[in-house]
């Protein structure tokens, strides 16, 4: 059982870096950005066609990044340029980047078995040997701790980034662009700049997984909208949002916590076939918790 939380928790930490992206656009840029289930397969794609052609595994993650960057920037251009609708724009991305996944790849998917990741190194740290001898996967700790350093990493930037004037220009976007129109800022600029940074991270993330399960897969990246989505509820429901730290924290510990619910259901005995209608079920649930409150409200001043 330790190993089983253990590697949902080292699982959770690589999604959470997925689920901040997710957050950017969710919550702050007020948009459903759909795109980020192609663009987690290219990040993936990225980072694997790198280090299968011995390249090193940190600069096959960075370039995912950018890979990221470049397909939120053709969201945002669809979105802000051609004036098509957010949601449209990133479904047409996601519709796009399965062709171009396919030829980054060269084939459906690329096996990483038997390649250095950016786990390898941490899986010699001294007091793995320990570890393992009391039956504790090396593997799941070397895994959580590089997980653990990218999400500090990566809060850390966008705590600093969006306390900046940009960062903050980017997130009053979403909260009233006419009221920042009249201040005179770019709108179109900053949803481009918000798309452009939550793909980025989402395909980062893409190519940690694929490191972390030893392949990348055309269609690894189906249904991670609504696992990112799935994250940043129960991280703003459990842990609350209190503050912009309080709620990068929140998004961390959500993924987490959400891998860890995946993993005993699956041990409870749940089919596996079950699990994304399991997670439909668990979003639509804490969405619509502000109206079960409200009817609850309601059904007790009526008792009353």
């Amino acid at each position: 059982m330790l190993n089983i939380i253990l590697g949902a928790v080292a699982l959770g930490s690589l999604w959470a870096v997925m689920t901040m992206g997710v957050y950017i656009t969710f919550r702050l840029l007020d948009i459903a950005d759909l795109s980020v289930e192609g663009t987690l397969v290219t990040g993936a794609a990225v980072g694997a066609v790198h280090i299968t052609h011995g390249g090193n595994p940190w600069v096959a993650t960075i370039l995912a990044l950018f890979a990221g960057l470049v397909c939120g920037a053709v969201t945002g251009l669809l979105h802000t340029k051609l004036k098509i609708p957010a949601l449209l724009s990133g479904i047409l991305t996601m519709i796009a980047l399965y062709s171009v996944n396919l030829r980054i790849m060269g084939r459906a998917n690329i096996a990483l078995l038997n390649v250095p990741g950016v786990f390898t190194p941490l899986e010699k740290l001294p007091f793995m040997p320990w570890l393992a001898a009391h039956g504790i996967m090396t593997k799941n700790v070397a895994i959580l701790i590089c997980g653990v350093l990218v999400c500090l990493v990566v809060g850390l930037f966008l705590y600093w980034f969006f306390g900046t004037e940009l960062g903050s220009a980017i997130r009053a976007t979403g909260n009233n662009q006419q009221m920042v129109r009249a201040q005179g800022v770019n709108t179109d600029t900053m949803i481009l700049l918000g798309l452009m940074l939550s793909n980025g991270l989402v395909a980062m993330s893409g190519a940690l997984i694929a490191q972390n399960q030893s392949y990348a897969d055309v269609q690894m990246g189906t249904g991670s909208i609504v696992i990112g989505l799935a994250s940043v509820i129960i991280g703003e429901v459990l842990f609350g949002t209190k503050s912009f730290r309080r709620t990068l924290l929140s998004l961390t510990l959500g993924a987490i916590t959400y891998r860890i619910i995946i993993a005993l259901v699956l041990k409870a005995g749940m089919a596996a076939n079950d699990l994304k209608l399991f997670t439909a079920i668990t979003v639509a649930i804490c969405l619509a918790l502000p109206q079960i409150k409200s009817w609850w409200a309601k059904l007790k001043g009526g008792k009353k």
